[in-house]
């Protein structure tokens, strides 16, 4: 494989586009000038040279390479209406229902937004078994919101686990460092069975459902401890020193017991269009979820309410039980409350 040099004119391998080489930032990515002008960094591995900067066409008909329009190089202030807000980026993922009127058989679109003033050079993941799947990559401008995907029910399993990476940077013009960003999310696909799960947003007309990835720079993930946490951490070490060093602690009260109640109603708006197999299934999977959720709280104790009935549903969440969490106990829940309709597991 030729080594790049600047000035040569390249394809991109795998997806639509190419350009000039003007520079290189490291040894993994170089800096291509495309036809509309902008300078973009791609992977070395992703160029194909098709023209060496001695004009020597490399494996290339002619005809494959289109004769240009004049260009005019605009600065970026001219394209990029910047404000104070979108110095701090903000971005999430948002889900559309194709047809919110049908929601129990709609398919789905996906977009990325991107709420700030940076372009982002974005990869978006899915999660199977022990290793990841790139759905989508490339360069996200300022403030836009591109789309990703659209996928029907019956790829929602692949959507339980997905990542989104990307690198922030600004175009021919200084900017403040920015951390690369990595987040992983777990997808709560049973919100995509409950009409009401899409809401009004700040990016879309019609209603979605939106999962942030950033919000003002901080990581989705790293939210979990608030700002206001943090500060009264730091003041309380810095409290006087004629504190006494042992302190009474107080016994943390045993974690509520959690209720889910596994009739299918209780799950979504309408199940118009599924048969009884179908509606196991969705009932199982929420079932998973919530043990899933809960496995690392030893000692939790869950209700899942499934009703008298045939006994199907009950006799399943014992074979998943029994499959899958074996270290868990299960027993019927207290008769006076429940009747013989619901199973208490104990996550051990």
């Amino acid at each position: 494989m030729k080594k790049l040099q600047i000035g040569d004119k390249v394809r991109f391998l795998n997806t639509v586009g190419g350009g000039q080489v003007k520079g290189f930032l490291n040894k993994q990515l170089v800096i291509v000038e495309d036809e509309n002008g902008f300078d973009v960094p791609v992977l070395i591995s992703e160029c194909v040279v098709v023209e060496t900067a001695g004009n020597e066409k490399l494996g290339q008909p002619e005809a494959e390479v289109p004769d240009k329009e004049p260009v005019v190089h605009l600065n970026e202030t001219n394209l990029i209406s910047e404000t104070a807000e979108g110095e701090k980026i903000t971005t999430c993922l948002v889900y559309l229902p194709a047809d919110i009127k049908n929601i129990t058989q709609t398919s789905f679109e996906c977009y990325f937004v991107n709420d700030s003033n940076y372009y982002l050079f974005f990869n978006y993941m899915s999660r199977e078994n022990n290793s990841w799947k790139s759905r989508f990559n490339g360069i996200v401008e300022p403030n836009t919101q591109i789309f990703i995907e659209e996928f029907d029910k019956s790829q929602l399993n692949d959507l339980e686990k997905v990542c989104v990476q990307f690198v922030s940077f600004k175009h021919n013009k200084t900017y403040r460092f920015k951390n690369p960003v990595s987040v992983e999310l777990r997808i709560d696909t049973v919100k995509f069975y409950k009409l009401h799960s899409f809401t009004e947003n700040d990016y879309f007309d019609e209603k979605a459902l939106v999962y942030y990835i950033t919000r003002d720079d901080i990581p989705e993930w790293e939210m979990l401890v608030s700002a206001g946490d943090i500060q009264r951490a730091m003041q309380e070490k810095n409290v006087s020193e004629d504190r006494p060093r042992v302190q009474k602690v107080l016994r943390k009260e045993k974690d509520p017991v959690i209720e889910v109640d596994l009739h299918i109603n209780q799950l979504i708006d309408s199940q118009e269009g599924m048969n009884n197999a179908e509606i196991l299934e969705f009932q199982l999977r929420k079932f998973n979820e919530v043990m899933q959720e809960n496995l690392k709280r030893k000692g939790q104790k869950i209700v899942f309410i499934h009703g008298k009935g045939d006994g199907v549903l009950k006799n399943a969440l014992l074979k998943e039980i029994r499959n899958r969490y074996k270290n868990c106990y299960s027993q019927d829940a207290s008769f006076s409350k429940y009747g013989f309709g619901a199973t208490m597991v104990t996550i051990r």
